[in-house]
């Protein structure tokens, strides 16, 4: 961390500043909180410096450069499907000793709807022992060996209810931290077996984007906020389906060209769980649980459907205008 003393003066912190530290780094070398008070000293002492502050992680950059190299020539992934099912859920930020209804439902669909390729659309982990954003109050986190035994455990439920070889796993920004984490502190460790993420789930198949015939994209994120899917196909010009939000919609786009589809995905999460109770202060989340699940027929993508999950505690969801209990 640069060295930083206990008690930093206005000309350590430039310095700091200057070899490209941030108000997070020198808080953690000099064992002080970042807070109203900090802020406003720091933002005056830069302003009169004449420097600008990087609020992010300095190797958060170079990073993501790795994650994007390792990804390299395996980022689109292209799948064609003529007739069949294809199942995606999204964003289910495994937890340790919490299985959610909407997994449960996953695993069940996975199971009786034998379909021809599995889609896990981001954020399988929760990374929140290795988030950038800093620990809030006392809360417990879990370990991240935890978090990869969970998603291990259930992400096997997923391979063995579908009983295809066709398992693929757009990256998340949440998935991103296992390596971004590591990346910026041991650098020195590239290479080494164990140290992507991809190396603990070798069933699946890592990449940033999944193509689908040649009309339909399935990937972590693209657009937000609250028109984020009908923003998404506008600017793809295909049928996009996207997590990330866990709004859970279809959104569909009409234009000369015929009807293509915005899709969210929603969360496989219980969205007032433990993995977000805190940074979102108990507030009201737009959020909605459950999975999509794609027909086509002909090559044709037919209305995308989605399972909700009704009731969290006993188990209801609903599908096709009727309900069951997982």
């Amino acid at each position: 961390m640069g060295g930083c003393p206990k008690i930093v003066s206005d000309e350590e912190l430039v310095k700091c500043f200057r070899n490209g530290m941030t108000p997070m780094q020198i808080c953690q070398a000099t064992g002080t909180s970042y807070g109203t008070t900090q802020k406003l000293r720091w933002d005056k002492l830069a302003k009169k410096a004449g420097i600008v502050i990087n609020r992010r992680p300095a190797a958060d950059k170079d990073a993501i450069e790795k994650i994007n190299e390792y990804m390299a020539g395996e980022g689109r992934k292209h799948f064609s499907l003529t007739n069949g099912v294809m199942l995606i859920g999204s964003d289910p930020h495994y937890w340790p000793g919490l299985i959610s209804t909407a997994h449960k439902a996953f695993v069940k669909f996975c199971a009786d709807m034998r379909p021809t390729c599995v889609i896990m659309n981001g954020d399988g982990i929760d990374g929140g022992s290795i988030s950038r954003h800093p620990r809030i109050g006392w809360d417990k986190r879990p370990r991240v060996e935890d978090e990869l035994e969970a998603s291990d455990a259930r992400l096997g439920e997923i391979e063995a209810a579908a009983r295809t070889k066709n398992l693929y796993w757009p990256l998340g920004n949440h998935d991103a931290r296992f390596e971004t984490f590591l990346a910026a502190r041991v650098p020195e460790y590239e290479g080494v077996k164990g140290f992507k993420l991809k190396d603990h789930f070798p069933s699946w198949v890592p990449c940033w984007s999944v193509h689908v015939n040649d009309d339909v994209v399935v990937k972590h994120r693209s657009k937000g906020g609250i028109n984020a899917a009908r923003n998404n196909t506008l600017n793809a010009g295909k049928t996009i389906i996207t997590g990330h939000l866990h709004s859970m919609k279809v959104t569909p786009l009409s234009d000369y060209n015929g009807t293509r589809y915005g899709v969210d995905t929603g969360t496989l999460a219980a969205p007032y769980g433990p993995q977000f109770s805190d940074y979102t202060e108990d507030g009201v989340c737009d959020w909605r649980a459950g999975f999509i699940v794609l027909t086509f027929w002909k090559g044709t993508l037919l209305w995308p459907e989605i399972c909700h999950v009704m009731d969290e505690n006993v188990g209801l969801c609903q599908f096709r205008g009727t309900t069951f209990k997982v």
